[in-house]
């Protein structure tokens, strides 16, 4: 036993083991900041909340997994903001997340907003991960912009092929909601559904705002159309498909991802059925190694079904931690790089990028609604 002398500089050494061992402890924690900007206000806000919830998702599970880079043990930060599916303030929050030292944003999910972030985005050596699907975004070949979903020309196709080969379509209608998804989206099928042999009736357009498409409707009703694609978004489409059958339209309304979702069927109520079309980039997640287990921790952690995009947010950010571990280093480039020379198994599918930030791979189902439930028909 030490005498009573020798008793406070034992206590003062053991204090400041204590003390080393605890700064030391703090000093080994690098935060890892993820940003996501999205719509959490206006019509949209179901779709930005969705996909927020599936980062959210993969940081609990990353934390929980104590990934180390070196000696330092990893965080991941949660940063979120809502750019209203706006391009000015997509751009504001783009610079918002320069400002607090993120490094790495998923989002933005409406492609106008996607095409000006990803030059702020570039310039503040951020890494971008949206689910715009405009083949604009990538087109400028940023190093560290990623598409996580296939492109506007890759859905667009599909749903073309489908009407031609299923559904046997020769007169189709085209309507858009002149955002940069709508426009481009629309474009994209109706030149590829006039290469398969499909005659365009007619284009009509809308806006991202609108509820009364009765006009444009009865226009196409008088081109005896067998089908009509919309380009735009659910909170759109399921008035436009009641309306169509009060218009006595009883043909399918085809149109892209921004239709497989349960807000299509919520929105639409009985109106909403088999009359209703839609492409999602990806596999079934149901059906994928570790897709079952995704569905049910989510529905756990929030309460409810995910939507279209929680499966590819989730996915892309287990990506990134991937790659950070192979990088050795939570540098934006030095991620990116990573992320071009490997690829990653998620739960929608497996992820590999091109040089350009564009999936090398990726499949296209097209679906249906029955009794409220999307169901798939194809996959291509």
């Amino acid at each position: 036993m030490p005498s009573k002398m020798n008793m406070a500089p034992l206590a003062l050494a053991v204090l400041s083991a204590l003390t080393f061992a605890h700064a030391s402890a703090h000093a080994a924690e690098q935060v890892v900041r993820i940003g996501v900007s999205g719509p959490l206000s206006g019509a949209n806000a179901f779709a930005g909340k969705d996909n927020e919830n599936g980062v959210r998702l993969a940081v609990e599970e990353l934390n929980a997994q104590k990934i180390k880079i070196g000696a330092d043990v990893l965080r991941f930060e949660l940063r979120s903001e809502d750019d209203a599916g706006d391009p000015k303030q997509g751009v504001s929050v783009a610079q918002k997340f320069a400002d607090a030292g993120v490094k790495f944003v998923l989002g933005p999910y409406n492609s106008g907003v996607a095409i000006p972030a990803s030059r702020v985005y570039n310039n503040a050596g951020i890494l971008m991960s949206t689910v715009g699907t405009n083949p604009k975004i990538t087109a400028a070949g940023y190093p560290t912009v990623f598409r996580i979903v296939a492109s506007d020309t890759q859905v667009g196709g599909s749903v073309a092929g489908y009407a031609a080969k299923e559904l046997k379509v020769k007169n189709v209608g085209v309507i858009d909601d002149r955002t940069a998804f709508g426009q481009g989206i629309a474009m994209e099928f109706k030149r590829q559904a006039q290469a398969a042999g499909i005659k365009v009736a007619g284009h009509e357009y809308t806006n991202d705002k609108a509820t009364d498409f009765a006009a444009i409707l009865t226009s196409l009703r008088a081109k005896r159309v067998d089908a009509i694609f919309f380009g735009g978004y659910a909170p759109q489409a399921a008035p436009m498909v009641r309306q169509m059958k009060q218009l006595g339209l009883n043909v399918p309304l085809l149109g892209g991802d921004t239709l497989c979702s349960p807000e299509m069927a919520k929105l639409g109520g009985a109106a909403v059925g088999e009359n209703v079309r839609c492409a999602q980039a990806g596999a079934i997640v149901a059906q994928q190694p570790g897709g079952a287990a995704f569905l049910a921790d989510y529905k756990k952690r929030f309460g409810r079904e995910p939507d279209v995009y929680a499966p590819s947010f989730y996915d892309q950010t287990k990506f990134i931690a991937q790659a950070i571990q192979n990088a050795k280093s939570v540098d934006a480039a030095k991620v990116g790089a990573a992320m071009h020379a490997i690829s990653y198994q998620g739960v929608v599918g497996t992820y590999g990028y091109d040089a350009k930030g564009n999936l090398k791979k990726t499949a296209v189902t097209v679906y249906t609604f029955k009794n409220g439930a999307l169901t798939p028909l194809a996959s291509y």
